[in-house]
């Protein structure tokens, strides 16, 4: 299929902003700073950076150049370079996408809902965080309305819609990142929260933080999804795939690092522990703003969760977009009737995790599974999590790293990178080969084979 015939992004700006808002959302601003809590502070800082870089940044330029190279689907894509026998690993992907896009838009549904509480200055949202989210009828209904733009956004295709909406979301939300960064650097302690932050304790690192931070780069930067074959099947061939994936990559890891400079001088100021798990951004940040008093907490804080609204908006739409390219690829529907119909399946299939956060006690405490070698019930929504993101995501990159090297072949993939080009560098695309070849594959089967084991066997590995 032509490329002009699906749309194409305009430019390499568009394009990397797009798939740059495909990887910054709610991992980023959200998980990444109880992430740093719980693994010690700069250590795990240190290695999910170099995770992000050495790891995840070769699987990236691979699922990009597939993309490029068939102008497909994720499905399409496997079909047309490996023939039908590897069309599971985007069906894999697509599928990931769309389980995880029901739980994610749940919990957008709770930022969206908190920036609507600080507006009104309802700081004591935060003591009620449990309460809050047990409220399926309100909580449903950010979600719908999160859906419903994520939907209009992806009606409009790649220019219109992805590419434009890329434009406005992601200069806005580093505007606001670094606008909150900057007034949290004034608060007394904040250069505590910095020194956390920046100064690693190397004692702090054990084999389950550099699980974790491998675990959170990869999260991160929405891979083994499908999502970045589906944009780099919108990209042209004058584009350096290398450069723009650097690009990228790079966006990606200054707004996570970013939001750490600015969410622990807040937590530090207030004398709140950093290690307070999923919590820390909904349950006690609030309270913090509060603190601000009552004009200027409700400017920071509604600011804080409107940032979180918008990055979570520029995943959903990425998330979308997967299943939507599917359909239209592969089963000839049109765009509207496949953006709206994949929304409102993926909004039903999300219903369970909603109503898994104390309004159903059955999907609330739905299975025992295990984590640090104790059982442990959770709910419907961490189970989708587990499987769809804990599982299926590094499993997808270990069998995309598989199929680049060992299917379509590294000469074929240097080839497509090779095509706009702008600078030849031989130690680079050595080290994309040993990497995609040896290195990514074994670290991510590694990972898919630890969380099994761990999580859903109760074998401490670390």
């Amino acid at each position: 299929m032509a490329t002009n015939s699906r749309g194409q992004f305009n430019s390499r700006l568009g394009f990397v902003l797009a798939a740059a808002g495909s990887a910054v959302g709610l991992g980023n601003i959200w998980k990444f700073p109880f992430e740093v809590g719980a693994g010690g502070g700069a250590a795990f800082v240190l290695i999910y950076l170099a995770f992000c870089f050495l790891l995840c940044f070769p699987v990236m330029i691979s699922e990009i150049a597939i993309g490029r190279k068939t102008q497909l689907n994720a499905v399409g894509a496997f079909k047309k370079l490996g023939h039908h026998n590897w069309a599971w690993i985007g069906l894999l992907g697509i599928l990931a996408g769309v389980f995880i896009l029901s739980f994610y838009n749940v919990v957008a549904g709770w930022a969206f809902g908190y920036f609507l509480q600080m507006v009104q200055g309802n700081f004591e949202i935060g003591q009620n965080f449990g309460s809050y989210i047990s409220k399926w009828e309100s909580i449903g209904l950010y979600g719908l309305v999160f859906m419903g733009v994520t939907s209009v956004i992806v009606s409009k295709g790649i220019q219109g819609g992805i590419e434009r909406a890329a434009k406005i979301l992601m200069p806005s939300l580093f505007v606001l990142i670094i606008g909150l960064m900057l007034y949290a650097f004034t608060l007394d302690g904040a250069m505590d929260g910095i020194e956390y932050y920046l100064v690693p304790d190397f004692s702090e690192i054990t084999g389950e933080v550099i699980y974790s931070a491998l675990g959170q780069a990869f999260f991160s930067l929405s891979l083994g999804m499908g999502a970045l074959i589906t944009y780099g099947s919108y990209v042209s061939r004058k584009q350096d795939i290398v450069r723009s994936a650097a690009m990228i990559t790079l966006t990606d890891v200054s707004v996570a690092f970013l939001a750490g400079m600015m969410i622990f001088p807040f937590v530090f100021s207030s004398g709140i522990e950093p290690n307070g798990g999923a919590g820390l951004i909904f349950a006690t940040l609030p309270g913090v703003f509060e603190g601000l008093g009552p004009i200027l907490g409700i400017v920071i804080g509604a600011t804080f969760f409107l940032l979180l609204s918008f990055a979570a908006l520029t995943s959903t739409v990425s998330l979308l977009e997967v299943p939507v390219a599917y359909l239209v690829d592969e089963k000839k529907i049109k765009r509207p009737v496949a953006v709206w119909g994949m929304a409102t399946l993926i909004f039903l299939l999300g219903l369970p995790s909603l109503l898994g956060n104390g309004a159903v006690e059955q999907l609330t405490s739905f299975m025992t599974l295990y984590r640090d070698g104790q059982e442990q019930m959770i709910s419907f929504m961490d189970f989708v999590e587990l499987i769809a993101s804990d599982t299926f995501l590094p499993l997808g990159g270990t069998v995309i790293a598989i199929f680049t090297a060992y299917v379509w072949k590294k000469n074929n993939l240097n080839a497509e990178l090779m095509e706009g080009r702008e600078t030849d560098s031989k130690w680079m695309m050595s080290y994309i080969n040993f990497a995609v070849m040896f290195f990514c594959p074994i670290i991510l089967g590694a990972i898919t084979i630890i969380t099994i084991l761990e999580r859903f066997f109760g074998i401490q590995v670390f």
